[in-house]
């Protein structure tokens, strides 16, 4: 497998947080969750109903480490 081509964005510290804020899990990079939020987008246009149940299923996801910490 190529190794992927990476690059730096600039991000304000409030967008940082709010990225942090929306990970699914601990170890979890900001590509997978930017990845993550683009395939939502998308198939917010394709299958709203989707969208929204894959939008559930990520906040369970969240609220469950926030009760770990």
């Amino acid at each position: 497998m190529p190794k992927a081509e990476i690059t730096t964005i600039k991000l304000e510290k409030e967008t940082k947080k709010r990225l942090e804020h929306i990970r699914s899990y601990k170890r979890e990079t900001y590509d997978e969750i930017v990845q993550k939020m683009l395939e939502i987008l998308n198939l917010c246009k394709l299958n709203p109903e989707a969208a929204q149940a894959r939008l559930g299923s990520i906040d369970r996801k969240r609220r469950k480490i926030s009760r770990k910490k």
